[in-house]
């Protein structure tokens, strides 16, 4: 405050000084051109012995000094005051942030100049930024401690039932301490991912891809898991190269299929790649019960949870499609979420099908080449 303070007093005194600096400079220096005139032309001048100036004239002169000293000070209150009172405002607010009131935002009037305006402005969306990251990181502890508590509760059972031999030590019982074990595996390296991804840290390793080999290799791998479950898969594939982590696209292509299994109704699935208009693309399409719109918008954010699974039908970690989003942005491209034709949803990624280093289309023989080196 001691510092505002004396901001104000500084402007006064530099607006007080002005105002007298230049009554001074008018009639000091019009002395000095009579001086001056005097002495280079006296006969241009007609002399009297009033030369020096009246009573009135000095009273004139003080009277004039006065009212600018009183013009000047007014000035410099109301300067200071549309230069203070946001900065005041902001000074405030730092205070209730840094004792934990992330809510607290600055305010300014009509009268602000417009830096300080501008200067409020910015402070308050540094402010909602603070408050919003703060929200995040609580939800984001409370739904990682929600995540972790199940498998590491089965675990613990189980290891202890073990140790005091209510258990049986067999095959099914190591089977499923290591399928928990492989969830939470899959639910750290989803958090590492999705952190990278925020933190503008995720890696990518470009390569000269032929989309449909990786789409294969995941359906594949991952069909008798979706048949067994009830769908009948279908493949819609072009046989384009484009450049991309081939690793990362087959993460976020299994992360589609997973979530279809966990949300959608059995029946068709379709799978869709290629490349249109320099753009390469990789779509899921289920066939219901579909998005609802208002979730839509909020659904590749970390733990957005649908209808069913806020009422406790949970079946995943939440975390899945926040994936396959920070793998399509890290790609340079969007994941997007749009009612299906079929009554479902669809689910795809875009991102540029070009060299980031030549901005050419990867031909099919720089695939050719790739396989031969290798």
């Amino acid at each position: 405050m001691t510092h505002i303070g004396s901001l104000s007093r500084q402007i006064m005194r530099s607006m007080t000084l002005l105002a007298l600096s230049i009554t001074l400079l008018m009639v000091v220096g019009s002395y000095v051109f009579y001086a001056f005139m005097l002495a280079i032309s006296p006969e241009s001048l007609s002399l009297s012995d009033q030369w020096m100036p009246t009573t009135l004239e000095w009273f004139w002169m003080v009277g004039t000094t006065l009212l600018a000293l009183v013009i000047a000070v007014v000035l410099a209150i109301r300067l200071a005051r549309r230069i203070l009172v946001p900065l005041n405002s902001v000074a405030h607010s730092l205070r209730q942030i840094a004792e934990g009131e992330l809510n607290a935002r600055a305010e300014t009037d009509d009268y602000s100049l417009g830096e300080a305006a501008l200067l409020v402005r910015d402070f308050n969306t540094m402010a909602e930024r603070l408050e919003r990251m703060a929200q995040e990181r609580a939800f984001w502890n409370a739904a990682i401690a929600h995540e972790l508590r199940t498998p590491v509760t089965i675990l613990r059972g189980r290891l202890q039932g073990l140790t005091e031999g209510v258990f049986e030590p067999d095959i099914g019982l190591f089977r499923n301490l290591l399928m928990q074990v492989e969830g939470l595996g899959r639910l750290i390296e989803d958090l590492r991912v999705v952190g990278l991804a925020e933190s503008g840290h995720l890696e990518l390793r470009w390569t000269p891809t032929r989309l449909s080999d990786e789409v294969t290799a995941v359906v594949n791998a991952f069909e008798p898991t979706l048949q067994s479950a009830g769908f009948n898969l279908s493949l819609v594939l072009e046989d384009p190269v484009v450049q991309c982590d081939p690793v990362r696209i087959r993460q976020a292509l299994l992360a589609l299929l997973e979530n279809a299994q966990k949300h959608a109704d059995a029946g068709p699935l379709c799978v869709r790649a290629g490349v249109d208009r320099g753009v390469a693309y990789l779509s899921v399409e289920d066939s219901g019960p579909g998005i609802d719109p208002p979730f839509a918008e909020q659904i590749f954010e970390a733990f957005a949870r649908g209808a069913a699974s806020r009422a406790g039908n949970s079946k995943g970690s939440g975390l899945g499609l926040a994936v396959v989003q920070a793998i399509a942005q890290a790609h340079g491209g969007q994941a997007s979420c749009c009612p299906a034709p079929s009554g479902g949803a669809l689910f795809e990624l875009r991102w540029p099908a070009v060299s980031r280093t030549s901005g050419l289309l990867v031909s099919e023989s720089s695939v050719n080449n790739l396989s031969n080196n290798k």
